[in-house]
């Protein structure tokens, strides 16, 4: 996908229909129109029957024939997308994974290394707090962007 059509879409997915697309993907089963509509409460069937259908437009989900469940059906990294990772149904920020990774070596850092208390283990000991603070507050900032 060229960087014009991305923009293109990135325009084209905002408000309720990227709800609508975060659900599908979040979910990862076909849906059906009520199932959006309570899952987002959304006032009527009918704005979520929309806006799937503008997500069908861009190509990104899909009318089943039997049930008329509706099916992402191609998954892109736009926008927030960029700084999220899919596993399973959950999707987790990509600094949530740093996060994890530096604060357990800072406290395996802490716990075993740690004999003394030099310039050297100061400047460990602060240097790890700053790294895992960063991460923490990255992974939060990017969780608070996501649609709901």
């Amino acid at each position: 996908m060229s960087a014009e059509d991305k923009k293109k879409l990135e325009f084209e997915l905002r408000g309720k229909a990227w709800k609508v697309y975060w659900l599908l993907l979040k979910r990862g089963c076909p849906m059906s129109v009520r199932e959006v509509q309570r899952a987002l409460h959304f006032s009527s069937p009918s704005v979520a029957q929309h806006h799937l259908d503008r997500l069908c437009d861009l190509g990104l989900v899909q009318k089943q024939s039997v049930g008329g469940s509706y099916l992402l059906t191609s998954k892109v990294k736009i926008g927030v997308l960029r700084h999220f990772v899919k596993l399973g149904r959950l999707l987790f920020p990509r600094y949530f994974f740093y996060a994890i990774f530096s604060t357990t070596f800072y406290i395996a850092y802490l716990a075993t290394l740690m004999q003394s208390f030099t310039r050297e283990n100061l400047f460990i000991t602060i240097f790890g707090a700053v790294v895992s603070a960063i991460f923490w507050y990255e992974a939060l900032r990017v969780w608070r962007l996501k649609p709901y």
